[in-house]
């Protein structure tokens, strides 16, 4: 007997998507069946249905199919580069609990009029997961001082901030999904608030141009790319359209600014 295989129909049942997704994917030399029937039918044996799991835990981080092409093209060892997806999904489980937990807390505290403890509320909103890529990349001081900064401040400057944060990326994506143009007023306004809040962190390059030294314009630059390369990044800019849009529309918006103003 042969390896076993399933059909069309068994595997977009099992995985939760289509028929026709599986055939665009194989139209795209993305995902070819294992064999085909007489009848015209595709089958997928046991190597087809790993790469499907890639591909939609690739998916789920945002990135578009021709990244993920690019991306299974060049992982071929499929074991470890699931090994290392793991690993990413576990931290984010781990964040997402403690996220959950905090959320559920302070629910419970604010039903039953008691007190709000500060260092309870923010478990899981963790700065510190890019310490390692953030020396890597501007050097400790820059990690120290944006890490020194962050704890400085108080529950409510914290809150703040982060409210910040999710209203700028809540208006990238409208933005994004409206359709305007990259270097319409409408995302220049956007481009400039972001530069703004970029280098209102102390640390980083951005920070340092801003009083007078350091390239801020090959930062932002930097950046921009770094949002559409990376789908860390790139999923706080995710639109409904899916994929790297959104990311590529703040990527666009950022360089017209930068070559204009910076």
């Amino acid at each position: 007997m042969g390896e076993q295989e399933w059909s069309i129909q068994q595997i977009a049942k099992l995985a939760g998507t289509t028929s026709r997704t599986l055939r665009h994917y194989d139209d795209i030399g993305l995902l070819p069946p294992s064999s085909i029937g007489h009848n015209g039918y595709r089958y997928y044996d046991r190597t087809a249905l790993v790469r499907l799991q890639r591909i939609l835990l690739l998916r789920e981080l945002g990135l578009g199919l021709p990244q993920i092409a690019d991306v299974l093209e060049r992982e071929t060892a499929e074991e470890s580069a699931l090994e290392t997806h793991l690993a990413w999904l576990r931290q984010e489980q781990d964040r997402l609990t403690r996220q959950i937990a905090s959320v559920q807390n302070t629910i419970e505290a604010l039903r039953g009029g008691e007190g709000l403890m500060a260092e309870n509320m923010f478990d899981g909103f963790d700065h510190t997961q890019y310490k390692d890529e953030v020396e890597e990349r501007w050097g400790k001081k820059a990690y120290a001082d944006s890490d020194r900064w962050w704890r400085s401040m108080t529950a409510d400057e914290k809150a703040a901030w982060q409210e910040r944060v999710a209203d700028l990326g809540r208006d990238w994506i409208a933005a994004a999904e409206a359709g305007i143009a990259p270097d319409s007023d409408e995302a220049q306004a956007l481009a400039k608030r972001h530069v703004e809040w970029l280098t209102g962190i102390p640390g980083t390059p951005a920070a340092a141009a801003g009083s007078g030294g350091g390239d801020i314009k090959g930062y932002v630059l930097g950046l921009g790319e770094m949002y559409v390369a990376d789908p860390r990044f790139g999923a706080n800019y995710a639109t409904s359209e899916g994929g790297t849009h959104g990311a590529e529309f703040v990527r666009d918006a950022l360089r017209v600014y930068a070559e204009a103003q910076l």
